[in-house]
């Protein structure tokens, strides 16, 4: 999911298009899930690396068809810039990486619950990092969330570190990724490409050693595999385009549509357990996020 990467260029007002676009994204991610669980029986980390590997002629042909490509060239040329990429990519390849993993282990519950606090996580980063001045509904929002985190901790005997490094991945990708002076499409592709450095050398000595399976797998996994970059790339694209044509509240709300979906999935779809430890945690998340939503549109109403 990409919700903060593209909030400043949103408008002011919502267009049909811009609509459709974010409701199609937040749908694919929400399903997402599906395919990972389709290739849960892959190591994480080697449909990590194809995810990246992928993910780069397909942004690559955005990018041509959007004539953007003099910006990657720039930036390549930006040490600064590219010291700054590195940043980025490497907190969202230990997100994905998570993400691969939970799914696939059956654990996608939490990766919802992560999700759903990853936007009260961002809110607290702002006001440690930016000294962005913290209302008391946000203030009651992240003493909820900290509640239900206990709540976990307390039920499983330990922190729910699932969620937990799902949400500070995330976070911080999504605070650092707002300093990098490059469009969402563009930085995109230069954060896919950084990974895929490291990550196609380690995907030739899986083949080559015969312990990959793109090629030493089954037809599905080499199918599955190849269709990495799509499911990866297509959904941030339609997002960073549909983005520029919808108000921030609107944006603001649509993020829960993802976490939401994969929340039903695990359940229905995957039949994870959800206990009442869980289910009461989930809840005080929930209220947590109606205080956020409030104050947030208090706030965009007062701008």
């Amino acid at each position: 999911m990409a919700t903060d990467n593209a909030s400043p260029a949103a408008t002011n007002e919502d267009t049909p298009r811009g609509f459709a676009f974010g409701l199609t994204a937040y749908f694919l991610w929400g399903f997402l899930p599906f395919y990972l669980k389709a290739i849960g029986h892959l190591p994480a980390m080697e449909v990590l690396a194809h995810r990246a590997i992928w993910s780069v002629p397909v942004a690559g042909v955005v990018l041509l068809l959007l004539r953007r490509t003099q910006d990657v060239g720039a930036a390549l040329k930006n040490p600064r810039m590219l010291g700054m990429a590195c940043v980025t990519a490497t907190f969202i390849t230990a997100n994905w990486g998570i993400y691969v993993w939970a799914v696939g282990s059956g654990h996608a519950l939490d990766a919802a619950l992560g999700y759903f606090i990853n936007p009260l996580f961002s809110v607290f980063l702002a006001a440690v990092v930016l000294r962005e001045k913290l209302l008391p509904l946000q203030m009651a929002a992240i003493g909820l969330a900290v509640v239900a985190v206990a709540i976990l901790a307390w039920g499983a005997g330990g922190l729910p570190w699932v969620s937990l490094a799902l949400t500070f991945t995330w976070g911080i990708y999504a605070l650092l990724r707002k300093t990098l002076p490059i469009g969402p499409n563009q930085g995109f592709f230069l954060e896919v490409l950084l990974i895929s450095i490291p990550m196609l050398p380690y995907v030739i000595w899986l083949e080559a050693t015969g312990q990959g399976h793109f090629l030493g797998g089954t037809t599905f996994d080499t199918v599955m595999l190849a269709l990495a970059g799509v499911v990866t790339a297509g959904p941030l694209m339609i997002y960073a385009n549909g983005a520029k044509l919808l108000k921030l509240s609107t944006i603001g709300i649509m993020q829960y549509i993802a976490p939401t979906l994969i929340f039903l999935v695990a359940i229905f779809a995957f039949g994870e357990p959800l206990s009442t430890i869980k289910l009461a945690s989930f809840v005080l998340i929930w209220a947590a996020l109606v205080l956020y939503t409030i104050a947030m549109l208090r706030q965009l109403r007062g701008r």
